[in-house]
């Protein structure tokens, strides 16, 4: 593997948290909590990998930049400017809804999980789009 792969292994990593994620509200709606508990772990595990993987990425590689299609820019940096903001946030919300389960506090983990799951979700899976968009649908370099 090379330094060049880490946007693939990136998209993987946030691709697996989704399908992680999906299984963990899959098995919490059907009271397999500990199934539950096992998925929403390894997605904390994927997504602290590919924050390393990825701050690793860009701090030698520096920031990616969407010039073409000019008409689709507009669009690219929409879904850039969402996923960006809301990954920051998701840093913190992940953590309180992990502390709150490992507390034993379920009925707060409960009431924070209903934020941080959509956001969450939404944020593994435009990274996905993201990857997409940059290197294989219009591909910048």
């Amino acid at each position: 593997m090379s330094f060049s792969d880490l946007p693939a292994v990136n998209a993987t990593l946030n691709g697996l948290s989704a399908i992680l994620l999906g299984f963990g509200y899959y098995f919490i709606r059907r009271k397999n909590q500990n199934a539950h508990m096992k998925c929403m772990i390894a997605a904390f595990v994927t997504s602290t990998l590919f924050l390393i993987c990825y701050l690793t990425y860009h701090a030698k590689a520096g920031r990616t930049v969407f010039k073409d299609p000019a008409w689709f820019r507009p669009w690219y940096l929409t879904l850039l400017f969402t996923h960006t903001i809301l990954a920051a946030a998701i840093v913190l919300l992940a953590l309180i809804t992990l502390s709150c389960a490992l507390k034993q506090r379920f009925d707060r983990h409960k009431a924070i999980a209903r934020w941080t799951w959509p956001i969450w979700m939404y944020v593994s899976v435009t990274g996905v789009v993201i990857y997409l968009l940059l290197y294989k649908i219009f591909p910048q370099g």
